[in-house]
Order: structure tokens, then sequence, then C-alpha cells
């Protein structure tokens, strides 16, 4: 009479198994999806951090030029301290090393807008286009933002891959734990922004 419970406990099980197995392959699914996300995550943010060091490269020169501009234009602009005022700060804002990421992206940005802004000033001024010192200056800085676009353009596609990857489903639930944020583009000025070729944000001559 005892093997009977026993063939009934037997059968009971090889009709749990299926079910087991299902649930055991759908916990291993799971594990490794969440581990091919997060390594995916992890090279995400790590292809913007050698993104940022080869534009850091690029920016630095610019930063070691803008003083150097700034004195050779202010004797001869006669309305524009406010201006030139406003990039020296932005240069020592963006150079500071308390500064956050994100807070360096957005003050380059607006050094770059500012930089145009100087752009159209310096036309009202012929004398200060005859320069010799200012064309070689101006050169350099052309040469300098020359390499910051594609630099730039590396760091912004690797951003938006990186962007696109915290906010899809179902990569941004694994972001979130891993408390991954949005990380801002570098931008172009207005006059630049749509045109498929390299060229210098800056443009002085």
């Amino acid at each position: 009479m005892s093997a009977t419970p026993a063939r009934y406990y037997d059968t009971e099980m090889l009709k749990t198994l299926p079910i087991l197995f299902a649930i055991i392959a759908a916990a291993v699914l799971l594990l490794l999806s969440a581990i091919l996300i997060f390594n995916s995550l992890i090279r995400k943010k790590n292809d913007v951090q050698n993104a940022f060091a080869s534009i850091d490269v690029m920016l630095r020169k610019r930063y070691d030029l803008i003083p150097q501009i700034v004195d050779a234009v202010k004797a001869y602009m006669k309305y524009e301290k406010d201006l030139l005022t406003e990039i020296t700060g932005l240069r020592v804002r963006a150079m500071s090393r308390d500064i956050p990421a994100e807070d360096r992206v957005m003050a380059d940005n607006l050094l770059g807008k500012r930089l145009s802004d100087l752009q159209v000033a310096v036309e009202n001024y012929p004398e200060l286009k005859a320069s010799a010192n200012f064309l070689h200056l101006q050169q350099t800085l052309n040469e300098t933002e020359e390499q910051l676009a594609a630099s730039r353009r590396a760091f912004n596609a690797a951003v938006t891959a990186y962007n696109n990857g915290i906010e899809v489903f179902p990569s941004s639930i694994i972001a979130s734990m891993m408390n991954y944020k949005r990380r801002t583009l570098f931008t172009l000025p207005e006059e630049t922004r749509n045109e498929t070729s390299a060229k210098p944000p800056v443009n002085m001559a």
C-alpha cells in the first residue's frame, strides 16, 4: 500500500519538472541578458570617457590661445569689453579642476558661442584683421578648431550612443540601478551646425 503514494509523488514530480526547468531557463536567460546589458553600458560609458579625453586635449589648446587673442583684440575693440570679459571668465571656469564634467561641457558650449560673437565683432575692425600678430593667432586657432570639431563629433557620437543606451527599455532599468545619467553634447555655433564639412567655429579672417 505504500507503493501507491510513491508512484503518485513521482508522477507529480515529473509533471512539475518541465515547469521547473522553464523557470530555471528563464532565470538564466534574464541573468545573461542583464550581464550583457551591464557590460554594454560600461563600454558606452568608457567610450564617452575616452572621447572626452581626446576632446580635452583640443580644448586645452584653445584655452591657451584665448588669452593671446583677447590681448590682441582688446586694444582695437571699443565696445566689446563685456564680451571679452565673459570669454575670459568662461575660460577660467572651464579650466577649473573642481568643475563637474557636465558643467564643463556647458561652459565650453557657451564659450564657443561667445567666440562666434567675437567673430562678428571683429568684422567691424579692418585694422585688426590686418594685424600680423592677430592673423597668426587666427590661423593657429582655426587649426585647433578644425581638430576640435573632429574630436567633438566623435564625442557626440559616443554620448548619443550612451544616452540611447540608458534610456531605452530594458537597459534603462539597469542604467537606473547603476545611477547613470544623461550626458550633454558639445554644440556647434548656429551658423555651422548644419554643415557637413568640419569648419572651425571661429573664423576671424
